[in-house]
């Protein structure tokens, strides 16, 4: 079985619309397209013929270009159940543990509410790859507009369990201001510095942080570790349960 290609276009001023590429059987999922003709335009640079839109949650820098994509192409949409009334032209909606096929390969649904209610990201677990929307970024996490810290932390906490080798892809190009917030709370960390030397160096030369991976996402990212000692004695909070080290980092990070 062919590896899965990706490819991560950018557009509006900080977005990420990954497209995934069966080069065996032809199949392409466009990912969180937000708007139609930059994309359309990259799948016709690559002949690329897409199938497939996933939708991980209903914001309009998410969704802005999935009707005029599928009237272009006839995409299948697929996109979560709770999110019917909110994600426009879904043919296929889904729920936690739902198996999504793309030629031959398959990605599991995961329900991730915290950013949004309705939020879901999927694992192609074969191909060591995470579309994880804006639940979870390099070095960060996503504001919660409509869930609990608890539900976040909970959905990090599932994400946190997939193996070291996933390939993270993120939403947004918001790493280095996640680089400059991690700092302040845990400076002394060796593998947050060499991720933020990492970071730098690719920011410098005009090239994405995406994908990250979930191993050094695990030692470096605060929001990832809210319930490890060294983390909590670093960032002042070894008295707090996990949860509420979590909603603590959160606000702090939102008035940064």
């Amino acid at each position: 079985m062919a590896d899965l290609e990706i490819r991560s276009v950018p557009v509006l001023s900080d977005n990420y619309v990954h497209l995934v590429h069966d080069p065996e059987e032809g199949a392409c999922a466009i990912v969180d397209p937000a708007v139609a003709d930059p994309v359309l335009a990259e799948l016709k640079r690559l002949d690329w013929r897409p199938t497939h839109i996933f939708c991980t949650h209903h914001h309009n820098d998410h969704i802005g270009g999935v009707l005029d994509i599928k009237r272009a192409t006839g995409c299948t949409v697929v996109g979560a159940a709770a999110d019917r009334h909110r994600i426009p032209g879904i043919d296929q909606a889904v729920v936690e543990g739902d198996v999504v096929k793309l030629g031959h390969h398959t990605a599991r649904v995961f329900e991730v509410p915290g950013h949004t209610s309705g939020h879901i990201a999927y694992w192609f677990g074969n191909a060591h790859a995470l579309l994880c929307g804006d639940t979870l970024f390099s070095l960060g996490c996503g504001r919660l507009f409509e869930g609990t810290p608890a539900q976040m932390w909970a959905s990090l906490c599932k994400l946190r369990k997939l193996p070291d080798a996933t390939r993270v892809y993120f939403g947004h190009e918001y790493t280095k201001g996640n680089v400059d917030f991690a700092l302040t709370l845990e400076p002394d960390n060796q593998a947050l510095r060499a991720r933020a030397e990492e970071v730098g160096r690719l920011r410098e030369a005009g090239r994405p942080t995406v994908p990250s991976l979930l191993g050094s996402e695990k030692a470096a990212n605060p929001f990832l570790r809210a319930d490890v000692a060294d983390f909590r004695n670093a960032a002042g909070l070894a008295d707090r349960d996990a949860v509420a080290v979590f909603a603590e980092i959160r606000g702090r990070k939102d008035r940064f």
